[in-house]
Parts: C-alpha cells; structure tokens; sequence
C-alpha cells in the first residue's frame, strides 16, 4: 500500500470517528416529546442565496381558500344588486323572477344604448370600444390586487395603468398610421409620429419594464412578477381584442354591428330558452348552462342573423369601408357597393329540378359567423365563468344590475371579434387603394417617380391609357 492510500484511508478512520462522538454528544439533548427542528443548509440561507425564507414563503404562496372565500365577499356584485325603487315594486315577486325582470329591464336598455351609439356614427363607436375596453381592465386588475394583496406595493398600480396606455398608444396608433397616415404626415410636427411610431412604442414598453424591475422589493417578488404576468394577460384579452374590433369597424359598420348583435342574440335567446325550458346541465363550469338554452339560443341566433343582415345590406351606411377625405377633412361612408352587397342570382339543384334564387352574398358570410357565434361564442363566457368560480365571485364587477360588471357582457365579444377579423382578412379583404397610397406617399420623392413610370408603362401596354 502507497503512503497516499495510508493517508487517506487514515482520514477516513478519523471522520468517522468525530461523526459518532458527535452523534453521541447530541443524543442526551434530544427528547422523543420535543424533538429539534431540522435546520436548512447553508446553501439555502438568505445571506448566502436569494432565496427567503420560510416565513416569506408562506406569504408568497397562491391564496388559500379561507382568503379567497374572504376577498369573495369584498368584490362588488351586480347580478342581485337592484335600484331601490325597482326594488320596492318587485318586493312581492319571488327572487327568481325579480332577477329575471331585472336582468330584461337593462338589457332592453343597453340594446336601446347600442342603437343610439350606432347612430352617432362610426366615431361614436370607437370611442365606446375604448371606453369598454378600459372599464373591463379595470375590472380584471381588481381582482389581480384583491387576490394577491399587493395594495402597499410600490408603483405597482400606476404600472398596470401605463402599460394600458402604452398598449393603447400603439395599437390606435397603428389604426391612426393605416387609415389616416396621407392626412396626419402632412402635419410636420406630426409627420415624425407617424414615420417611428413602432419605434416609439417599444421605447414607452422598455421604460415601464425598467420601472418594474426597479420596482422589485425582496419580500414581494413573486406577488409582484405574478401580477406583472396578470397585467399582460389583461392587455393580451381586452386591448388587442379592441383593436381587431376598431379594425373591423373600419372593413364597414356591418362587419361589427352584425357579429355584436348576434352575441347578444344568443346570450339573450339561451337565457330565455334555459329560463323556460332548461332541464339538462350544459358544463360543469356554469351549472346554470343547459342544453336546451344552447340550442335554442343557437337556432334563434342564426335566423336573427340572416334577418339583420338581409335588412343592413341595403344601406350604404353600414356596408362601405371608413375612409378618410381628403377634400372634406373627415371620415366618410361612400362608396359603391361591394359584390358582397348586391343581390345576385344563385341556381340551385333541388330534387332534380333547378331553381333560380336571388340573394345578397354577405347573407353566405352571415351563416358563417352566426354558427361561430353559437357554437363557439359561448366557450368565451365559460372560460370567463370558470376565472370567476376560481376566485370563489359570481361577478366582475356590479355596474350593471341584474347581469355584473361590463367584463360579464363582453366576455364573449372579444373571441367574436378576433374571429369576425380573421375571417375578413382569410377570405373577404383586398388590397385597399386608401393604404397603398398610405405607402406611396411615405416614398422618397424619386422613388415615387419611378412608381409612376412603371405603373403608366404597365397601363399603357394593357391599353388601358393612352398617352
């Protein structure tokens, strides 16, 4: 044997040694009735890790039942909250036919709200796009600070809020450059705007994620990078849903008017049907859901369809594009109406015969979107019952008696919207000659003059000019 392998074993004899005397030196202390509590590593101690420790741990954990039960109580609810003189008269009806008057008394209002908001025009409805949009932030960011406690942070309210704006000021900002960029890049103070708008943006981003780090306090770190996550999934949910749905507005008031009204169809239509005839539960996550108000609400939502856009295809007013008018300084809805919008001849094969029908093509269109709205439409206010039972509240919020806060209305528009844009850019839109010109003016003065050479060439061998 080498003297390294004597040595070695050696050491090894004399750590075994010192382990049992230091086991026995501890066994008199130890007591079957109190026994010691087992002390962490070094490795995992505050001074030597970024790791805290036990105790705030416990306070960085998801809430508990017993908190939530309690945030639960605290959130306001709106789907049993009534005007007291409404109250006063209803006093007699049994709950759940108060809650049913309730719940056709404001709805009927809100629909009589929506006719006037689509007669103040296209503008009107932006702005009550943006408005709804924001409301419904505020409602999920509420329950975000309920749950996690965070009142104290610093900053972190006033974050949520700018990344709004920030979010905002892009995606208007993108509507604002495509539609109205020829007009607002002949203002110099705000033709830079326009040219690095994206820029701009991601410089206001980078700015409240800075703040957020900056931010950061030991103790909260998980709160706060758990509400940081809940803050973009809130902007992710409302405001670029917003902006598809200002976007459609722009493809022509039908294409927003039509899939609105046909949610609010089948949200209305369901509850009536389940009201009367529902006897077999839908889904477990709104045990309130049955078959027969899905179905019903289905059938109804697409014979409402076909008949509001039958009535809306004969108006030019509903039917044309947004455009922004040079010569008048302003948004105007004229045009000559599209293919979709003109009645055409449809030979059809029926029991061996053939039968000629005349109809608008949009009414094909129309059938698409009232099954969407049917049969998918609904997952969106499941998804947004299966949030609210999570966090133990019936409600977003209580702003409107009888049905919740403006998340409960909208919980299905949004998923709406981003299929209505979807659709239109698959199979309906076209290059726009408003955008293109948008691109062309952006051109450097030559290459503009080069366009125009090329492009009077082009017509000139097509016959289409002659110069």
């Amino acid at each position: 044997m080498s003297a390294t392998d004597g040595g070695g074993a050696e050491l090894r004899r004399r750590l075994l040694a010192e382990g049992d005397a230091g086991q026995q030196q501890q066994q008199p202390q130890e007591s079957p009735k109190q026994p010691q509590q087992q002390q962490p590593p070094e490795c995992a101690t505050t001074e030597n890790s970024d790791h805290v420790d036990s105790e705030t741990e416990t306070e960085e954990r998801m809430p508990d039942e017993k908190y939530v039960d309690e945030m639960a109580k605290k959130l306001p609810q709106g789907t049993n909250k009534m005007p007291e003189v409404l109250g006063y008269v209803l006093s007699g009806l049994p709950d759940r036919w108060k809650n049913w008057v309730i719940r056709g008394i404001f709805t009927m209002i809100m629909i009589s709200g929506f006719c006037l908001i689509i007669y103040g025009g296209p503008l009107a409805l932006m702005v009550t796009a943006l408005a709804v949009q924001v409301k419904c932030f505020q409602e999920i960011i509420s329950i975000g600070y309920s749950v996690y406690r965070i009142h104290g942070l610093p900053w972190f309210r006033s974050l949520s809020w700018y990344f709004l704006l920030t979010s905002n000021y892009f995606f208007y900002g993108e509507n604002l450059v495509d539609y109205f960029g020829v007009a607002v890049s002949r203002v110099d103070s705000l033709r830079f705007l326009v040219k690095y708008h994206r820029f701009l943006s991601f410089c206001l981003y980078c700015i409240g994620f800075v703040w957020f780090v900056l931010s950061l306090v030991k103790k909260y770190y998980m709160k706060q990078f758990s509400l940081f996550a809940w803050t973009h999934v809130a902007l992710l949910i409302v405001v670029t849903q917003s902006y598809l749905i200002i976007q459609n507005i722009f493809e022509g008031l039908i294409w927003f008017i039509v899939p609105v009204s046909m949610i609010v169809c089948n949200d209305v239509m369901a509850y009536m049907f389940g009201f009367f005839f529902g006897r077999t539960p839908l889904i477990q996550l709104s045990p309130k859901k049955t078959w027969e108000g899905f179905i019903g609400g289905g059938f109804a939502t697409v014979i409402f369809g076909l008949i509001a856009s039958y009535f809306l295809c004969q108006f030019q007013f509903f039917v044309c594009p947004i455009e922004y008018s040079e010569t008048e300084g302003r948004m105007i809805i004229e045009c000559e109406p599209s293919y979709l919008f003109r009645p055409q001849e449809y030979s059809i094969a029926l029991f061996g015969a053939s039968k000629t029908i005349t109809m608008y093509p949009f009414l094909l269109h129309s059938l698409s979107m009232s099954i969407f709205s049917s049969v998918i439409g609904p997952f969106g206010g499941f998804f947004a019952s299966g949030f609210k039972r999570a966090f133990k509240i019936k409600d977003f919020g209580d702003m409107i008696p009888g049905h919740g806060g403006i998340m409960d209305r909208f919980d299905c528009q949004f998923l709406m919207a981003t299929f209505v844009n979807v659709y239109i850019s698959s199979f309906i839109r076209y290059a726009s000659p408003q955008k293109l010109l948008n691109m062309v003016y952006n051109l450097k003065p030559e290459e503009q003059l080069q366009l125009f050479n090329q492009l009077k060439d082009s017509l000139e061998e097509r016959n289409i000019i002659n110069l």
